[in-house]
C-alpha cells in the first residue's frame, strides 16, 4: 500500500487559504466557481484531519458558508406569489457569492498592504545608523583671511593713516625735569602733617591741586608709600572708595628721614 504525503502550507485563516486556492487556480475573484473552490476547500480540510493537525472554528465555519452558497447556486429560484395583482414574478436576483467576494477583495488589500510593509522593514533591518560624532578635530586647520571684507579703498584709507602717524612722530619736544624729589616730597607732607597737631589726621586729597602735574602726583604717592615703609604714617578709608586718611605715628621728629637715599 502507498502512502500519500501531504506538505501542507501554513495559512493565517480561512480567506487566507480561499486566495490561495483561486489564485492557484488563476480564477476571477469576481467570478468565483463556488462548487471546485468548496471541493478543493474540504480537501484542505480532509488532509489537515489525516495529518491530525488542528482544525480552528473559523475553517470550519467557512467551510459552512461555502456549502451554504454552493446549495444556494444549486437550488432553483421559486417565484413569489403576490396576492392583490394576482400574477407571478421571480425573485430579485441577488448573488450568493456577494459577501464572500467583498470579504475576499477586502482581504487581499491589506495582505498586499502588510506585504508592502514588511518589505520596507526588511529593507530598514539592513541599515545601521550611530549617533553623530563631532569632526572637528579631524577638519583641515583653515587659516582665516586678515584682510577678508576689505576693498582697496580701505586699505588705501589705513595707509594714509599710517603716514599721519609716521609724521607725527618726527616731532620732538624738549622735556624739562621737574625739580622736585621723593625726599622733599616726603618733607612736605610731613610738614602738613606736623601742623595738624600730635597724632593729627590728613586726608590725602588736601595733598593735591588742581594746579599739580603729572608728575607731583606721582612724586607725592611714593613720598606716602615710603613714609608707610619707615613706619611713619597709616594709611586707612572709613569706607569703601572714601578718601584715604593720613594718620601720624612717628613721634616728634621722622626718624631716619637723612638715610632716605631716593631721588626720583
Amino acid at each position: 500500500m502507498n502512502t500519500v504525503l501531504y506538505k501542507l502550507e501554513t495559512f493565517e485563516g480561512p480567506l487566507d487559504l480561499l486566495l490561495h486556492l483561486i489564485d492557484k487556480a488563476e480564477i476571477n475573484i469576481q467570478d468565483i466557481p463556488v462548487s471546485e473552490i468548496t471541493d478543493q476547500y474540504m480537501e484542505y480540510l480532509h488532509n489537515m484531519q489525516e495529518l491530525e493537525l488542528d482544525i480552528t472554528s473559523e475553517f470550519l465555519v467557512m467551510a459552512a458558508t461555502l456549502l451554504s452558497i454552493k446549495s444556494k447556486l444549486l437550488l432553483p429560484k421559486p417565484p413569489v406569489f403576490v396576492m392583490d395583482e394576482m400574477d407571478f414574478y421571480e425573485e430579485e436576483d441577488i448573488d450568493p457569492r456577494a459577501e464572500l467576494v467583498q470579504k475576499l477583495i477586502e482581504y487581499r488589500k491589506y495582505k498586499g498592504i502588510a506585504k508592502h510593509l514588511q518589505e520596507q522593514e526588511m529593507e530598514r533591518s539592513l541599515i545601521y545608523a550611530k549617533e553623530p560624532e563631532d569632526l572637528t578635530p579631524w577638519m583641515p586647520a583653515v587659516t582665516e583671511n586678515p584682510v577678508r571684507g576689505l576693498h582697496v579703498q580701505d586699505l588705501m584709507a589705513a595707509f594714509q593713516k599710517a603716514l599721519r602717524k609716521a609724521v607725527n612722530r618726527t616731532a620732538y619736544t624738549r622735556i624739562q625735569r621737574d625739580e622736585i624729589s621723593v625726599k622733599d616730597r616726603i618733607r612736605q607732607v610731613v610738614d602738613v602733617l606736623a601742623q595738624s597737631g600730635p597724632g593729627g589726621k590728613v586726608l590725602f586729597s588736601r595733598l593735591l591741586h588742581e594746579e599739580m602735574i603729572r608728575h607731583e602726583i606721582v612724586v607725592t604717592f611714593l613720598a606716602i608709600l615710603e613714609l608707610m615703609k619707615m613706619k611713619q604714617i597709616m594709611c586707612y578709608q572709613e569706607k569703601l572708595f572714601d578718601d584715604i586718611v593720613m594718620e601720624w605715628k612717628g613721634g616728634d621728629q621722622v626718624h631716619g628721614l637723612s638715610e632716605i637715599e631716593v631721588d626720583y
